[in-house]
């Protein structure tokens, strides 16, 4: 491998026992993981030396671990990943973006599951605050997306990662994961970013369809019935309003990591929808850049929106905000009255100067209603 990726890439199986060694000498290594797994540390370290490859390492370590929480704080994740059957392709999973760290881990879970191999994860090196993590998502097949640069460093640093994305889904034969978006869709109207296509597109060869179809991509709709994080989110939202030029701290994205891995999040659906390269091949590439992008836009959304898991929260906050009861047979008076006491409950947590409840109902009910209505667009007669 060139050593052009060796900043953003994970780590080749050969450099693991050396990271290995790093970590477990490093005391706030030892002090979460310790907390985290049931065994004494020098079992966890005997047990990490015996992994000779990445795989092996999330298998005895990662998918251990976010298999019981799925269990304990879900009620069941389900996936239609039965369906890719053809396991020698290597593809781009783009999804809407939920949770910072179960998006991507909960489909590895069920990769690994249906007896396919796990994906290598885009991470934002803004979570990486630890230099601990930044090992350890980098053994976990994470590589490593660049933040707070330049305009000019931008620009180099999304071109070096498009070409390592088309090295590995080409050279590699090894699938991806990457969101739609940078950061999460607080109010789930979830949006391909054209940026993100721009920068898939920087890589590869031929003009920009042909870049996008080396890419394989597959349209990936992640659904959760609770969203553990929306009260988190509908304060940042009133804080946003409120305050100007709020930024959240290094504190905020923890508790969010935090609260996101063990809140509950009741039923859980990944749903993949068939590679747009056929589609792809059906738009004009004589549009202008502009036209193309918010095509290939268009198609992922409608991938994704049409292939949403609806819940009975769903229904009951789309009725609830727009003031109608167009959707009262999809849920009963006790679904309902749960899902009413449930947001009562979640306003609650929020501690706020000036707490605006009426405000903050509206984007919790926000939140659980965007799914239905854009789905609702893809496939009206539901």
């Amino acid at each position: 491998m060139t050593t052009e990726f060796d900043e953003i890439r994970p780590y080749l199986d050969e450099e693991l026992p050396q990271i290995y060694e790093e970590l477990i000498a490093d005391p706030a290594f030892v002090k979460i993981v310790g907390g985290v797994l049931p065994f004494p540390f020098e079992v966890i370290a005997e047990r990490m030396r015996a992994c000779k490859t990445k795989l092996e390492f999330q298998k005895a370590f990662c998918y251990r671990f976010l298999r019981g929480l799925a269990d304990s704080s879900t009620q069941g994740v389900t996936s239609n990943l039965d369906t890719l059957t053809d396991s020698t392709c290597a593809f781009t999973f783009i999804s809407n973006h939920r949770d910072i760290i179960l998006d991507s881990g909960f489909l590895s879970v069920l990769l690994v599951e249906n007896g396919l191999d796990t994906v290598e994860i885009a991470i934002g090196d803004n979570l990486l605050i630890y230099p601990w993590i930044k090992k350890l998502v980098r053994i976990n097949k994470s590589f490593i997306v660049q933040r707070a640069l330049t305009m000019r460093q931008m620009l180099e640093s999304s071109a070096r990662m498009s070409r390592y994305m088309h090295y590995t889904i080409n050279e590699k034969n090894q699938s991806i994961w990457i969101a739609q978006r940078e950061g999460r869709a607080k109010d789930s109207n979830d949006r391909t970013q054209e940026s993100v296509l721009k920068m898939l597109a920087m890589g590869g060869e031929g003009d920009v369809i042909d870049r996008l179809v080396e890419m394989n991509i597959v349209p990936l709709s992640i659904s959760y019935e609770y969203d553990p994080c929306d009260y988190l989110k509908a304060k940042e939202f009133q804080l946003k309003r409120d305050v100007l030029n709020y930024k959240k701290a290094t504190a905020d994205d923890l508790l969010n990591m935090e609260t996101g891995m063990f809140g509950f999040k009741g039923r859980v659906h990944f749903h993949v929808a068939p590679c747009i390269n056929d589609q792809l091949s059906q738009i004009d590439r004589n549009l202008s850049k502009q036209d193309l992008f918010a095509s290939v836009s268009s198609i992922i959304d409608r991938g994704i929106h049409a292939n949403y898991r609806l819940f009975p929260n769903n229904y009951v906050a789309h009725d609830w905000l727009y003031g109608e009861t167009r959707f009262a047979d999809r849920y009963s008076a006790e679904e309902k009255e749960r899902f009413e006491a449930y947001i009562a409950q979640q306003i609650g947590k929020i501690d706020i100067n000036y707490k605006d409840e009426d405000y903050l109902r509206h984007m919790l009910l926000l939140m659980y209603a965007n799914p239905l209505t854009n789905h609702l667009k893809c496939k009206p007669n539901e």
